[in-house]
């Protein structure tokens, strides 16, 4: 699924957050989006995620207006973008249970039923899609631990195993890994360069510009409520074209 951005307007009241912003993401892509904190990151990733809609412009599903199809089919579209956010929030119950959750609400039942079929239920009842999801973040043998044992940490990876668990098309990470510490964040990056080679395509935001040189094919810099630049990765740390660009990674353009 090819998830797509197009003169993107967005303001909160009379407020201006984005405005003319463009961008796009491909199967098994990792687009990073750079900039400093505040300037529209999560504004963004809610707005692809279809949780809120634009002001103008589109964004766009397989070449189709997301806001222009009926309540039911943006629905099916939604199921089918996944996402994770900054703060970990888990339920009190075990590891296994919370990435359940996952598969409960963003399933029909018919699809839940059909999914645990090819999965096939192991030996100690969790399905194999669960089990091969907290593999992804090095987490299977915390299966049937209370979540509220785990670290900070180990919660944001949990997170971002019940986010994948049900096979999305599309994963919008908002700062995944923002105050982790680096054993985690390199768990993180790694499920992230997994989930790649699943073929889902990755919207990755951060404000770590060395993370988004380790793992992203392109990274869009967003600064005075747009896209300033985006490009393959190297091309824009090494010669950017814009000069707002060139000044915010050199570090002289300070918000």
């Amino acid at each position: 699924m090819t998830l797509a951005a197009r003169d993107l307007a967005f303001a909160h009241d009379t407020e201006p957050v984005l405005s003319g912003l463009s961008l796009s993401v491909d199967p098994g892509e990792v687009v990073s989006i750079i900039g400093p904190s505040g300037v529209g990151k999560t504004t963004l990733l809610r707005l692809l995620a279809l949780r809120e809609r634009p002001d103008a412009g589109a964004v766009f599903v397989d070449g189709e207006s997301a806001w222009t199809v009926e309540e039911s089919a943006r629905l099916g579209l939604r199921r089918q973008i996944g996402m994770v956010f900054q703060e970990a929030t888990l339920f009190d119950t075990t590891v296994a249970r919370n990435v359940e959750y996952g598969l409960r609400v963003r399933r029909s039942w018919a699809d839940r039923l059909a999914g645990e079929l090819r999965a096939l239920v192991q030996s100690n009842g969790t399905p194999a899609v669960v089990t091969d999801a907290l593999d992804v973040v090095d987490l299977d043998d915390r299966l049937h631990e209370p979540a509220q044992s785990l670290s900070g940490g180990e919660a944001q990876r949990v997170s971002f195993a019940r986010a994948i668990a049900y096979d999305p098309s599309v994963l919008l990470l908002d700062e995944p890994t923002s105050d982790l510490d680096p054993r985690n964040t390199a768990l993180i990056e790694e499920a992230v360069a997994e989930a790649s080679d699943r073929g889902i395509g990755v919207v990755i935001a951060t404000h770590d510009m060395h993370q988004a040189k380790r793992i992203a094919d392109r990274v869009g810099v967003l600064l005075d409520g747009t896209i300033t630049e985006i490009g393959p990765t190297e091309s824009v740390f090494e010669s950017p074209a814009d000069p707002r660009t060139e000044r915010f990674i050199s570090g002289e353009l300070v918000y």
